[in-house]
């Protein structure tokens, strides 16, 4: 039986309904709002999956080609591996649900999202986290509380809840929420230095039209819904939490605040299999898996209460202290720009690399094609761990955290036009203990300013968590790898002096207030600005020259219909300019021309040429130019390519000519000056007028 709820939210109709497609699907709906639809379907395994300590939970979103009435371009013609586009909305939808699932719940859990129509207007990724909502909702799936999302966007100063594409390009904050009834669970977007407030006051726009997208959630999974399974809480060996506390918790307290991660890492291991050692005999084998759960909730007590407590934290750091910082620039001799930053046990090389206009990344989706002139990648390879690891292609995690730190740059790149290079930045992790994406913004940025990037302003990124207990909380600043797991919050904020760029906050509990956010937000602006002093004392503005190695590329602008002179019949003319000069030439449909090569003086020969070809010819101007032809009453002469001009014999020579041919002959250069440009456009040209005082007879 087909079912269905609806909406009126933003400018347009939210609908939902479920019973006529993927109806085997444990749950599944269409989510329609105005020409946009996804499907999402979810499904879980019969089994539960043994030896694991993780919630087995995937989530894929794709996009058809269809959805926009496409066809893939490329000799393949069908979708194929993901798009970073689909792995990052995969992510913002996987984050809000992942802490609504029991703890002890390991059956394989699937959810698929596939937007089936487009109009092009309105994002569909707002759809697919509340597909997914709702999917599980309808399902068997033990999905503990449905979750609403909206996009919040602000015009002129005023808030707009699902803005279209178009709103968003124009708009100063591009904001994500997502959560519960009662909870806020996810924050994620980009804007152009809103102030800290107006952040504040866009998750609090977003609440109600989430609690209204709950509630027809609610309403079909009420009327439809299936009975979820039962979990069963799988109890611990009688008396084994009591006797492995009883033996850890000593070596644990001094564990747990020993210096340096990898030490304190091997500290905890090493109590941890001397308590396993002590209880062996007392145990069987099968009861003794659950130890390291145990053990772990004592290490997250432990810290948790220090940092309640006391305010220390496991590094031995006041609650808002940020690690040392050590900034290297210019490390090697042929990369265009360079930064090592460092900031404790965190560190990321970023090296900047300046290109052409052919080296701009090209994209063609369901909303369109596109080019991109900055680029951010960040790697993280297991040595940066001490581990050994697959070391392949980007994973998920290097492609969400690198679109993070490319999100927090983007507002302080200079305008294509003043500055008309393709930029990529690509950020190896070579350490790391916590919130290397935020060190990517940092070291981003400088390696930018180093290579000559004319930033409006440097960026800077502090990762924010937070413990929080009883109505007790401790906001930390600059959290450590193992704060971020042992925590309720992780919170990163980049942005520069006047504001936030850039943001992405995850909480696992319910219950946080507007108080315990604004105060996080305002500790977090403390710290970046720290930051943004830090990098300051070492480099404030970029360099006053690019690399000896960098392309150089000149522009001008000139009229749209001087576009086709450029190019020339069948690219002719291109051709002829790139062949004689050895520049690249690009010229775009705004009139925008531009030439680039590795040699300074190939570009502005080849720019040149290309003012010449488009400049219209002035009167009073003297120009040099070419006999392209000789007639009796005098000589056509190129003034500029495509132009030409007559020079009458009476205006060769003050004295008499009897013949053209006795000053000119077809090739010769001569200089002439424009006369007039009669009604007809014909120009009028005087080789005497051009002639040095000198050399004129009277």
């Amino acid at each position: 039986m087909v079912e269905n709820v609806q909406l009126g939210i933003g400018g347009g109709n939210l609908i939902i309904e479920t019973g006529k497609i993927a109806r085997q699907a444990s749950g599944s709906v269409t989510v329609t709002y105005e020409g946009s639809v996804v499907l999402a379907a979810a499904c879980s395994s019969k089994n539960e999956a043994k030896g694991i300590d993780y919630l087995p939970l995937t989530v894929n979103y794709k996009e058809r080609y269809y959805a926009a009435g496409k066809i893939p371009g490329g000799f393949i013609k069908r979708e194929g591996r993901p798009k970073d586009k689909e792995i990052l909305v995969s992510r913002l939808i996987d984050r809000p649900i992942r802490p609504l699932f029991p703890k002890n719940y390991r059956n394989e859990i699937q959810v698929l999202i596939t937007t089936i129509s487009t109009d092009q207007i309105n994002p569909p990724d707002i759809l697919a986290i509340n597909g997914a909502s709702v999917s599980l909702g309808l399902s068997d799936i033990p999905f503990q509380k449905l979750i609403g999302a909206v996009r919040v966007g602000m015009i002129g100063g005023e808030y707009i809840i699902n803005p279209t594409f178009d709103q968003i390009a124009d708009g100063k904050i591009n904001l994500v929420v997502a959560g519960t009834d009662d909870a806020v669970l996810m924050v994620e977007g980009s804007s152009k230095e809103a102030s800290e407030e107006e952040l504040l006051e866009g998750i609090s726009f977003a609440e109600k039209y989430i609690k209204d997208i709950i509630g027809i959630q609610r309403d079909l999974v009420e009327r439809v819904g299936k009975p979820k399974q039962i979990v069963n809480e799988e109890p611990y060996p009688e008396g084994l939490p009591e006797t492995i506390r009883n033996i850890a918790t000593d070596w644990y307290r001094e564990a747990c605040f020993v210096t340096g991660k990898l030490e304190r890492q091997d500290a905890l291991q090493s109590a941890g299999e001397k308590t396993i050692a002590k209880i062996k005999d007392q145990y069987a084998e099968e009861a003794l898996t659950f130890a390291h759960e145990i053990l772990e909730d004592l290490e997250a007590e432990i810290v948790r209460k220090s940092i309640l407590e006391e305010k220390k934290r496991s590094d031995g750091r006041g609650l808002k202290d940020i690690r040392q910082i050590n900034i290297e620039l210019d490390l090697f001799p042929r990369t265009h720009g360079s930064a090592l930053f460092t900031r404790g046990e965190t560190q990321s090389l970023a090296i900047t690399s300046l290109g052409t206009v052919s080296d701009e990344q090209r994209f063609d989706d369901i909303e369109g094609e596109g080019t991109k002139n900055f680029m951010l990648h960040y790697n993280f390879p297991p040595y940066s761990v001490g581990e050994v690891g697959f070391a392949f292609g980007p994973g998920r995690r290097e492609i969400g955290h690198g679109n993070l730190a490319e999100r927090a740059i983007v507002p302080m790149l200079p305008a294509k036009e003043d500055f008309p290079y393709t930029m990529r930045v690509v950020s190896e992790i070579t350490e790391s203990n916590g919130s290397s994406s935020m060190a990517s913004v940092c070291s981003g940025t400088l390696s930018l300013l180093c290579a000559g990037v004319p930033l409006k302003d440097s960026v800077a990124g502090v990762a924010m968590g937070l413990v929080y207990e009883d109505g007790k909380y401790a906001i930390l600043t600059d959290i450590l790898g193992s704060e971020d797991h042992l925590g309720d919050m992780d919170f990163k904020v980049a942005g520069t002096r006047k504001g936030i760029t850039a943001f992405q906050m995850d909480i696992k509990i319910s219950g946080i207030s507007k108080e315990i956010m604004k105060e996080a937000l305002d500790q977090a602006r403390e710290g970046r600005i720290f930051i943004l002093d830090q990098m300051a004392r070492i480099i404030e503005r970029p360099v006053d020259s690019l690399s000896t190695y960098a392309p150089k590329i000149l522009s001008i602008k000139v009229k749209p219909d001087k576009i086709g002179t450029i190019i020339g019949p069948g690219g002719k003319t291109i051709r002829s300019i790139i062949e004689q000069t050895g520049a690249d030439v690009n010229v775009e449909d705004d009139g925008t021309a531009t030439v680039s090569s590795k040699n300074g003086e190939e570009a502005k020969r080849a720019l040149e040429m290309i003012k010449k070809l488009t400049a219209d010819v002035e009167v009073g101007k003297i120009y040099e130019g070419r006999v392209k032809k000789i007639m009796d009453f005098g000589a056509f002469i190129e003034v500029l390519p495509g132009k030409e001009g007559l020079c009458h014999i009476s205006q060769l020579d003050f004295s008499r000519v009897n013949k053209v041919t006795d000053i000119l002959k077809v090739g010769d250069l001569v200089k002439v000056k424009v006369r007039e440009i009669d009604s007809l456009g014909r120009v009028n040209l005087s080789r005497k007028d051009a002639l040095p005082k000198k050399d004129r007879n009277s």
